[in-house]
């Protein structure tokens, strides 16, 4: 059965959506994008996504098409037209598709903004059997550009990286510099060493997670000690339990890094306790 996409203000069977070859999107991946998970039908923490979303769009200086208000019906929308009760809603916004290709931006005011978005089913999705084993991850260099704070569609490298660890028989890759984990391919990392959870602090090295903050806030609300501060892949192999957090993955434990278990290779209980009390609140909030 066709999904019902979203593309510049018309609803139409995925079959039907185009857009132009000239978008620069296609052309310079020059747009930015949000992905927000949906439970039980309703929309998780989706004031945080589109925070960020307004934030992305002011640093590439993307005017933001929508108001508040029309971003969430066009995503309700969206949800009961697909019958999604568990799964994902993507949107994306571009620069927009100016009729020819140059490096120079075209004029805001002549080139509108390109805005697609589209669902997808995952039945079961915060009752994943990976939440129960655990995730294998390799270390890779860290050689993406230097804004890693804007969710950009420029996602070649953590492409790349995913394609690295599968080959590797792995679950992700934890990319490093200068000798520190910055983030996972799609997600913010994290360990656990006695009473202490540590992550890397923001800045423009990693992406501000929505789930990260999210998860951070309940961590301290259940008197849980947060340190936010580089940390190096022999240190995450010592550590008694890792995770990582993501919109789609929620909280899910690291088990193994490099080929070094940790502990006994299980998920470990601040984990899942994190991923119990994460998906308990947000579904108390989810709109």
């Amino acid at each position: 059965m066709s999904r019902t996409v979203y593309v510049n203000g018309d609803y139409l069977p995925e079959e039907e959506a185009r857009v132009s070859i000239f978008d620069r999107a296609f052309l310079m991946s020059d747009g930015v994008y949000e992905v927000t998970s949906v439970l039980g039908g309703k929309l998780i923490d989706f004031g945080g996504h589109l925070k960020r979303l307004a934030r992305s769009l002011s640093e590439l200086e993307i005017r933001n098409p929508l108001s508040d208000e029309d971003w969430l019906a066009i995503h309700r929308d969206l949800v009961a037209k697909n019958a999604i009760i568990d799964g994902l809603v993507y949107l994306q916004v571009t620069r927009g598709a100016p009729g020819d290709r140059d490096f120079v931006w075209p004029d805001p005011e002549t080139c509108p903004p390109t805005v697609v978005l589209f669902t997808q089913n995952k039945p079961g999705m915060a009752d994943s059997p990976a939440a129960r084993v655990g995730m294998k991850v390799i270390s890779i260099e860290d050689i993406r550009w230097g804004r890693r704070d804007i969710k950009t569609v420029q996602l070649l490298y953590p492409s790349m990286g995913k394609m690295m660890a599968k080959k590797a028989g792995c679950d992700d890759a934890w990319l490093v510099e200068d000798g520190a984990v910055t983030e996972g391919t799609s997600n913010n990392a994290y360990i656990v060493k006695g009473n202490q959870i540590i992550t890397r602090q923001l800045s423009n090295d990693i992406l501000h997670g929505i789930t990260r903050a999210a998860v951070l806030r309940f961590a301290r609300e259940a008197q849980m000690e947060v340190v936010e501060r580089p940390f190096t892949i022999a240190e995450a192999q010592a550590a008694d339990e890792a995770f990582i957090t993501s919109a789609s993955a929620f909280v899910m434990p690291v088990v193994e890094i490099d080929g070094a278990a940790l502990g006994a290779g299980t998920p470990g209980p601040v984990t899942a306790r994190l991923r119990e009390i994460y998906l308990d609140e947000m579904r108390k909030a989810a709109i």
